[in-house]
C-alpha cells in the first residue's frame, strides 16, 4: 500500500499540532481522508481529534509514576519504549488506514530539544 504524509517536527511552541490542526480541517472540508497520529507522549491537551494516540501505548505521566523518573527521562523512556515497540504503531496505521486507498497521514511530534540531540 502506498502511503503518503508529512511528519511535522520543530521546537516546542512551534506550532506543530496548531497545524496538524489546520490541515485536518483543511483536508476534512475538501473530503480527503487523512489519518493523524500524536507521537507526543507527554501531549495531554491536544487541540484536534486523533485517530491513533501514542499514549494509548505509553505516557510520560505513567512512566513518571511507575520508574519514578522526571520529565526528561520520562520522556526519553517512552520514546525508547516507542522504538522498541514500533509493530504496535505499524499495526495501528495499518487498521486505521486499510479502508483508504491512498490515506494521507500526519505525524505531530514532541518537540522537546532533548530528544533531538
Amino acid at each position: 500500500m502506498v502511503v503518503f504524509g508529512q511528519f511535522v517536527l520543530g521546537p516546542p511552541g512551534a506550532g506543530k499540532s496548531t497545524y496538524c490542526t489546520g490541515m485536518q480541517q483543511l483536508l476534512g472540508a475538501l473530503k480527503r481522508p487523512r489519518t493523524l497520529i500524536n507521537l507526543d507522549p507527554a501531549n495531554d491537551d491536544l487541540p484536534y481529534d486523533c485517530d491513533i494516540d501514542i499514549r494509548e501505548l505509553v505516557s510520560v505521566e505513567d512512566v513518571m509514576a511507575e520508574l519514578d523518573l522526571g520529565p526528561n527521562g520520562a520522556l526519553l523512556y517512552a520514546m525508547e519504549y516507542i522504538e522498541v515497540n514500533i509493530d504496535w504503531l505499524i499495526t495501528r496505521i495499518r487498521q486505521v488506514t486499510a479502508d483508504t486507498a491512498i490515506p494521507y497521514v500526519f505525524f505531530d511530534s514532541p518537540g522537546q530539544a532533548a530528544l533531538t540531540v
